[in-house]
């Protein structure tokens, strides 16, 4: 007889929880939310119609615990192209098949008291202590995985047996980064780590100042060409060998200003875009920087804001402020080509370039693609259901022609992206 995962008879209760649910409410949940909602938020939250140019579908959907809840997270899909591994996290991590969303294998590295014959079925109440999973990376047939309490975890990708296991001091909330069999782990007390990345072994430790008050997350550090990227949260940006950790240079994109504390942030949150010997970063308190990788040198600077990440398509750069606004920018020097500021305040994430599109998702649950040369909105898909419960709180990941999608809830979903009815 086949074994019952937790994560399964988990999905079983939640199916259940939302079938009472629906057969309560029976209709709309925009309604019954708008009842609580001041004016300020039913007009953020009200959607003006599109021209839509195509209709997003979904191809499959299943779900991977309870995802990341009402926390703070950054925990994003990670995928070869075959595999999409996939945590929630208060511990389970799973291995999707790309095609079919099926299950090829789950582990639950959250701890429990009991774990006696009984435990499956315990299990489906009880809580037990979370992971406090933050961030997962692939490299090869290994998948790493770093979490809040500190702790970094090698796991097999083929059957998710753990490899190897160890500790750092520091949160880790955003995903490892490996390079020539180097593992760099960056935390929230500063401390930039490196690993064997076949042992776990610390190899080097980097501290870094952290302000009075900083935003809570972390860059994700970038490893290439012998070094490691990564932005700091006194406002510069750092490059470390990657040998021997060694600072190569450190730049500052800003510097604080203004009375209080608050005024005062200057995190570098994002990770690092590099390409052509270029680094792009962005600050929180209002500046984006392109860098020379060789010197750290500034070669031009502009004022936007934002704590998500950067992403580029050919001589485009595309940007999210703090504010939800979207922008597309000419990389080599900066210059504004458009902006996109109809979906402001719906805490939008990173854009993720898809063809001849950008998608971003956001606080309601909602999929939205823009054109990649205007900005202009030309598709919609509501995957959580108009709920805050079922935001889409990162960007979603890009497989062949196709995205992937999480909500906070645990949901996990391949659309179609578009890019068929674009070659059309």
């Amino acid at each position: 007889m086949s074994q019952v995962t937790h994560g399964q008879l988990r999905r079983v209760a939640k199916a259940l929880g939302l079938s009472l649910a629906l057969s309560v409410t029976l209709s709309g949940c925009t309604t019954v939310s708008n009842w609580f909602a001041d004016d300020e938020e039913i007009e953020i939250r009200t959607l003006k119609p599109i021209e839509a140019k195509f209709q997003p579908d979904v191809i499959w959907e299943t779900s991977v615990g309870d995802g990341v809840g009402d926390y703070f997270s950054r925990l994003r899909p990670v995928t070869d192209g075959k595999t999409v591994y996939m945590a929630s996290r208060h511990g389970e991590v799973a291995a999707l098949d790309v095609e079919t969303g099926d299950e090829r294998w789950e582990k639950d590295f959250a701890s429990y008291s009991d774990d006696s014959m009984l435990s499956g079925l315990t299990r489906l109440w009880e809580s037990g202590k979370s992971a406090r999973i933050g961030g997962l990376a692939l490299e090869g047939d290994v998948l790493y995985m770093g979490t809040e309490n500190g702790s970094v975890l090698a796991l097999n990708s083929q059957d998710g047996s753990l490899l190897w296991s160890a500790s750092v001091a520091g949160e880790i909330l955003a995903p490892p980064a490996v390079a020539e069999n180097i593992l760099v782990v960056n935390t929230g007390a500063g401390t930039l780590y490196a690993l064997d990345a076949e042992t776990g072994e610390q190899l080097w430790f980097n501290e870094g100042d952290v302000p009075p008050l900083s935003l809570r997350g972390i860059s994700a550090p970038v490893a290439a060409n012998g070094g490691t990227l990564v932005g700091t949260p006194t406002g510069k940006v750092q490059v470390n060998v990657l040998d021997s950790g060694m600072i190569a240079w450190e730049t500052a994109i800003t510097t604080p200003s203004g009375a209080t504390e608050l005024e005062r942030i200057v995190d570098v949150d994002v990770t690092p875009v590099l390409y052509g010997g270029i680094v792009y970063a962005i600050s929180y308190n209002g500046t984006l920087a392109a860098v020379e990788l060789r010197s750290g040198r500034v070669i031009w600077k502009r004022e936007y804001s934002s704590y998500r990440d950067l992403s580029m398509d050919g001589n485009q750069l595309f940007l999210v402020d703090k504010n939800s606004t979207v922008y597309g920018l000419d990389r080599r020097n900066g210059v504004e080509l458009w902006s996109q500021s109809t979906l402001k305040r719906r805490n939008l994430t990173e854009a993720q370039p898809v063809g001849d599109h950008l998608v971003v998702g956001d606080r309601w649950g909602y999929l939205h693609w823009l054109e990649k040369d205007s900005g202009k909105i030309v598709a919609r898909y509501d995957l959580g259901g108009d709920d805050e419960d079922e935001s889409v709180y990162v960007s979603p990941i890009k497989v062949g022609d196709n995205i992937i999608a999480v909500t906070e809830d645990g949901t996990i979903a391949m659309l179609t992206s578009g890019a068929a009815e674009t070659a059309d």
